[in-house]
């Protein structure tokens, strides 16, 4: 269970790539992490969501997920995270089930090296971002990117993770 301002919640962590194993030697640790993070992105959203509710995150290989892009998205291609939202913004409160977070690892791990980031780090913040999709937010709009990159960063500074878009403004 992970605790924040909106209750507890169940995370539910699925390794279905072993690959996944050099971000922690367990699975217990890689559950910490998806925690950790889930706990940290609650807390900053300030979403009112039930008590005990839950949520799966998935740790798989690019070829998981480009299938699902593919199926889902209409996107033949893998992505760093896709997320999964079981209920509508405005019925969180009463669902039993926030969603899913499916994140691939040869991406996610590719990234984390092309910006010079640590693969736990990187992780978390795409769990953290895989969240807040499932709480209801969005990037869709300058707004709504700028509102829920301030939550990321947020959220991972509470966690002492640097604000992974600072390098950017630099470009």
């Amino acid at each position: 269970m992970v605790s924040g301002t909106t209750g507890a919640v169940s995370v539910d962590v699925v390794v279905q790539s072993k690959a996944w194993s050099v971000l922690a030697p367990t699975k217990e640790r890689v559950a910490a992490l998806a925690q950790r993070a889930v706990g940290a992105a609650l807390a900053r959203a300030g979403v009112p969501l039930r008590e005990g509710a839950e949520l799966s995150v998935a740790l798989a290989d690019d070829e998981a997920v480009r299938q699902l892009n593919a199926q889902w998205r209409g996107l033949d291609k893998p992505t760093n995270v896709l997320s999964f939202p079981a209920a509508d913004p405005d019925e969180l409160a009463d669902a039993p089930h926030i969603g899913d977070i499916v994140l691939a690892f040869e991406t996610v791990a590719r990234e984390a090296q092309d910006d010079n980031k640590t693969l736990a780090d990187h992780t978390t913040h795409l769990i953290i971002h895989g969240t807040l999709h499932l709480l209801g937010f969005d990037h869709e709009t300058d707004a709504e990117a700028e509102e829920m990159e301030a939550l990321e960063i947020a959220a991972l500074a509470d966690l002492g993770i640097a604000d992974p878009y600072a390098d950017l403004d630099l470009l």
